[in-house]
């Protein structure tokens, strides 16, 4: 399949992930809380797909099912041929590892480690020789150009550099699907809009599978799709 050139360029017919009336429902004290029922989606190959709705539609909900960070009610959601929603703890656990990269809004790395070493962490945890993932680490940073604050510890960095460093171990494992909840949610304007280009960018360049969320409609409508979340239903719109 030839690289995806922007919008409205992936493989759609060819879906990596797949969720099939997925439902997710909180039990409360007095009643329970349907998030969603019955919710579909399916992303193809390649295909960056932004997710838009108010706070509270349950965007991190979706995104954390769709991770493996979180069980559903009930529904399948399948990446490539692996069931999430059937699949024992362990095996989860090892595929989300391998397979699927996270960013946040809270970049979440470890205070006491230098950038490369937070970038290393994933790799070492996955089996990867120290120095053969010092070299891969390395050369992440490079690619989001942080090459010259590689052994700086996060306090040490500014949010958008946090963001980076964050984006790269996310990609250290090379995976097959990038989730991004809000990931320029705490960076000013510029900054963000400058993550979210990198984030794009490395997204192309991979052939990745990406859903991002985010309440920016201007840096969703980069993206291939744009889906809004709403009373519990995913609808495809034009920004």
């Amino acid at each position: 399949m030839d690289q995806p050139t922007g919008k409205n360029s992936a493989q759609n017919h060819d879906p990596l992930l797949r969720a099939v009336r997925l439902t997710k429902i909180y039990s409360g004290r007095a009643e329970e809380i349907a998030i969603f029922r019955d919710l579909n989606l399916e992303v193809g190959r390649g295909e960056m797909v932004a997710i838009v709705g108010a706070s509270g539609a349950g965007k991190s909900t979706l995104l954390h099912l769709l991770g493996g960070l979180d069980r559903p009610t009930s529904g399948s959601i399948k990446i490539a041929e692996f069931d999430l929603a059937k699949s024992a703890e362990l095996d989860l656990a090892r595929f989300r590892n391998r397979q699927i990269g996270f960013v946040f809004q809270f970049h979440h790395l470890l205070p006491e480690f230098s950038a490369t070493e937070n970038v290393m962490m994933p790799l070492l945890i996955n089996g990867m020789a120290k120095r053969e993932a010092l070299t891969r680490a390395r050369g992440l940073l490079h690619r989001v150009e942080l090459q010259a604050r590689a052994e700086h510890r996060p306090g040490e960095l500014s949010g958008g550099e946090r963001q980076r460093v964050a984006l790269a171990r996310a990609l250290a494992c090379a995976p097959k699907l990038l989730l991004a909840d809000e990931p320029t949610g705490n960076l000013d304007e510029r900054t963000g809009e400058a993550v979210h280009s990198l984030i794009r960018q490395l997204q192309l360049e991979e052939r990745m599978t990406a859903i991002i969320v985010t309440h920016n409609e201007r840096m969703a409508a980069t993206c291939d799709r744009v889906l809004r979340l709403e009373n519990g239903k995913l609808i495809e719109f034009q920004v």
